[in-house]
Parts: C-alpha cells; sequence; structure tokens
C-alpha cells in the first residue's frame, strides 16, 4: 500500500489564512453579520423596504466607519456563556448582600432624612437606566460586526441588572419607610416634572431618537453613561456611605465593575477605529462637542440634591469628580 502524505492542518475558512484552531470567541462572533455592506440591500428584500433603507442610511451611511469591523475584539472576549457564568457569580454576590442587610433589617434604621434624599435622587432612577437598556440594544443592533453587537447587548443586559436591583430596593425602602416610594407615580412625577431631573430626561430622550449607529455609539457609551455612571456608581456610593447607608454603598460599588467593562470595551473600539482612521477624531469630537454640554447640563442639576443630604457633599466637588473621571475615561480613548 503506498505510503499517503499527511493531511495538511486547515483553519477556519471565515478568518481567512490564520494557521490556527479559531477560539469559541471567534466561532460564535465572526462575520454573523453577513448584511452588512452587502449589495444592493442589506437584507434579502426588496431594496426599497423600511428595513433596508434604516440601515442603509443609519450604519452604511454613518460617517463612523473603517474598512474592516471584522478584526475589533472586544478586550473581555465574551460568549454569551461566559457573560452568564460571570453575571451568575456577581448576582450570587448582590442575593447574598441583599439577604444580610434584610436579615438585619439595616434599612428600618436609616434617618428619616436620608430617606427623603433617596425619593429625589434614587427612586426615579429606573427611568434613565432604562433608557441605556434601550439604546445599548439599539447601538448593538445597528453594529456592523458582532463582536461589537455582543459587547453592546451583553451591556443592555448589564443595564437591566441594575433596574431590577433598584426596583427591588426601591419596594424594600418603601416597605419601611412609606408604600409611596415604590409607587410609579411617585418615580415618574420626579422624571417628569422635578426640574432636576429635566435636563437628564431631555438628553435621554434625544439619545433615544439618535438613529446614526456610530452617533448612538457616542453619544451613549462615550458621553451620558460614563458621566451618569460616574455620578452614580462612584458619587451616589460616596454618599450613601457618609449617611451610613452600607447597602446602597456596596450596591452602587459593585455596578461599577460593570461600567468599567463598558468602558473598557468602548474605549478600545475607539481605538481600533482611530488606529484604522485617525480622522475619525473630528467625526468622534464633532458629536462629543454637541453631547458633552448636554451631559453637564444633566448631572449638574443632580448633584445639587446631594447638597441636601444630612452628611452632605458639596455641589462642585460632585460636578468636579464626575468631570474629572469623564476626562480620564475619554483621554483613555485617545480623545
Amino acid at each position: 500500500m503506498a505510503n499517503r502524505s499527511p493531511r495538511t492542518q486547515k483553519t477556519w475558512s471565515l478568518l481567512g489564512d490564520v494557521r490556527r484552531k479559531p477560539s469559541t470567541y471567534e466561532v460564535t462572533a465572526a462575520r454573523f453579520h453577513y448584511h452588512f455592506r452587502k449589495e444592493p440591500a442589506p437584507f434579502e428584500l426588496d431594496p426599497g423596504m423600511p428595513l433596508n433603507l434604516w440601515y442603509l442610511k443609519y450604519r452604511e451611511g454613518s460617517p463612523f466607519q473603517v474598512d474592516d469591523w471584522e478584526e475589533f475584539r472586544d478586550p473581555y472576549k465574551l460568549t454569551y456563556k461566559d457573560y452568564v457564568a460571570l453575571q451568575h457569580d456577581r448576582e450570587t454576590y448582590l442575593d447574598l448582600l441583599i439577604d444580610t442587610h434584610e436579615a438585619t433589617s439595616s434599612v428600618t434604621r436609616l434617618d428619616p432624612a436620608w430617606v427623603a434624599t433617596l425619593r429625589e435622587l434614587f427612586v426615579p432612577l429606573r427611568f434613565p437606566l432604562h433608557v441605556l437598556q434601550m439604546t445599548g440594544l439599539y447601538v448593538g443592533q445597528m453594529a456592523p460586526s458582532s463582536f461589537i453587537t455582543n459587547a453592546a447587548h451583553f451591556g443592555a443586559a448589564d443595564e437591566m441588572r441594575r433596574v431590577q436591583r433598584i426596583a427591588y430596593w426601591t419596594k424594600v425602602l418603601a416597605n419601611a419607610h412609606g408604600d409611596e416610594l415604590a409607587t410609579t407615580a411617585l418615580a415618574r412625577g420626579a422624571w417628569e416634572n422635578d426640574p432636576a431631573w429635566q435636563p437628564l430626561r431631555r438628553a435621554c430622550e434625544q439619545l433615544l431618537v439618535t438613529h446614526d449607529w456610530g452617533e448612538a455609539f457616542a453619544a451613549r457609551n462615550l458621553a451620558v453613561k460614563p458621566a451618569l455612571d460616574a455620578l452614580l456608581n462612584s458619587q451616589l456610593a460616596d454618599l450613601a456611605r457618609r449617611n451610613s447607608d452600607e447597602f446602597l454603598a456596596l450596591l452602587f460599588t459593585e455596578f461599577g465593575v460593570d461600567s468599567q467593562r463598558s468602558q473598557d470595551w468602548s474605549s478600545a473600539l475607539v481605538r481600533y477605529a482611530l488606529e484604522h482612521r485617525p480622522e475619525l477624531r473630528e467625526v468622534l469630537t464633532g458629536w462629543l462637542g454637541a453631547w458633552q454640554p448636554r451631559v453637564v447640563e444633566a448631572t449638574e442639576p443632580l448633584a445639587a440634591i446631594f447638597a441636601t443630604a444630612p452628611a452632605a457633599m458639596a455641589t462642585d466637588d460632585v460636578i468636579g469628580a464626575v468631570r474629572e473621571q469623564h476626562r480620564a475615561y475619554l483621554e483613555l480613548c485617545g480623545l
């Protein structure tokens, strides 16, 4: 029997001639958006259908473009399985944290004046955080690569996690300090009518109608979200600790882990884009020039509420800390 030459090892053709076994992360995301830049229209429907026209205008037509988005990688390289496992561990921690504080009835010992501050600053948070969830899903839906989509959608899931935990603890507060705290009327009334919330509400509603995928990413991940995260996960956690509310301090500190992951992949995407097309810096800074004043306008009146807490924080100190954290993040992005 003739000797056979050894069979040549082949790699996955979608990744090109990389001469290696692809990772699970690559297999579950590479070139899944086959419809990006597909001619004559993204989806196999009438090219004039609204769906095709929408993607052509707001995705392919976005000025935020590079030749190939497929080489971008989320620094965490999360698959769905990885994300679920990661957040299962974090949720186990939060379950134990909640169980401990409910068992010790720590919420009943809160200063009524601090509860009044939470009524103004904590209870309405479900609204802007739900906007971050919806816009995160939109950024993911419109993104040109599944590597971007997955990271954006995991971030949207993080926001739902935040909304759910805040809603739960609002009910715990209400059980101890008055049923009104958990009513929709109270939260919605503040969101729709309280002057302190109206600039953020305006920015959130503008974010909801930002259709260009690149601007939606820049507005959400580079402007609104990092500033709001700095206000909540850092400054509100500090305020809670000063007012002997250890649970909320730990809760918002925990949410900071999710926010850091969001900033890591978002800054990596910006650096990837600028490496491939340096002129995109002008595009991004143009969008930031429009959105940063809205962010400043949105956070300053909320920072003023910090000064009304029993153990207060000076408004200027809160504003300064938020601006510095936001500045440091944009610097990390290369902006």
